[in-house]
């Protein structure tokens, strides 16, 4: 990991295994001790995670630590979104862990609650994000800009049963472009009624002659829920 903050380096997915397993993770934002909110970023194919840092300069800002993992050859997954599960594995698998392995070190080394660690993806980064949410429902705040759930065919009964925890009342945030032409609306509708079932406190947010991007109103929404973690 390279620290924030003089935070010096850890290794949390040294433990993960390949292809993603001891991965970069890069550290921006508040160090350790000063860190009152967490946001597990996620980038997408072909970016890093220096690009994914970059991506969310506007709604930096004091008391929030962004952790930042690399995908290994700058993609999470080898086939797309849609693409059976057992396609994309074991790459799939590995990115999950990794995903896992860096929440455990911002609730373990920061000292933070699930609350107040936010899982954020981008693109196929926001696939592997929303992966990981709903197949471990927690408070944790979810954002998916530009994503959806993955697999072929997107079906609550894969996530919800009766022994599944939910994620009580969790922000989630499900942003799209009308005309983005590679995640169709009716997957992110999807995807937000997985969630929904999941008790999630669910936004949907499909912008109008917008493609595959980040929009204002989604950082506004974002930079709303990191101001209300900070201020709790």
């Amino acid at each position: 990991m390279t620290g924030a903050g003089g935070d010096g380096r850890t290794d949390p997915t040294a433990d993960v295994p390949g292809p993603h397993g001891g991965c970069r993770v890069v550290a921006a934002g508040a160090p350790r001790g000063a860190a009152e909110a967490a946001v597990v970023a996620l980038h997408g194919r072909g970016a890093t995670a220096q690009g994914v840092v970059n991506l969310l300069e506007p709604v930096h800002r004091h008391g929030v630590t962004v952790l930042a993992p690399d995908a290994e050859r700058s993609r999470w997954l080898p086939h797309a979104a849609d693409a059976p599960h057992e396609r994309n594995e074991p790459h799939l698998s590995s990115a999950l862990a990794v995903v896992e392995a860096v929440v455990a070190d911002a609730v373990d080394r920061l000292g933070l609650d699930r609350e107040h660690v936010v899982l954020l993806g981008f693109s196929q980064g926001a696939g592997i994000a929303a992966e990981y949410a709903a197949r471990n429902p927690a408070p944790s705040p979810v954002v998916v800009l530009s994503g959806s759930l993955l697999g072929p065919d997107i079906d609550p009964e894969r996530y919800v049963g009766d022994d599944t925890a939910d994620c009580a009342g969790a922000p989630v945030l499900l942003g799209v472009g009308a005309d983005d032409p590679y995640v169709p609306v009716a997957r992110v509708r999807a995807t937000g009624d997985v969630f929904r079932a999941l008790g999630a406190d669910v936004t949907e947010r499909v912008s109008e002659g917008v493609g595959h991007e980040v929009t204002d109103d989604e950082f506004a929404w974002v930079d709303a829920l990191l101001a209300r973690l900070v201020e709790a």
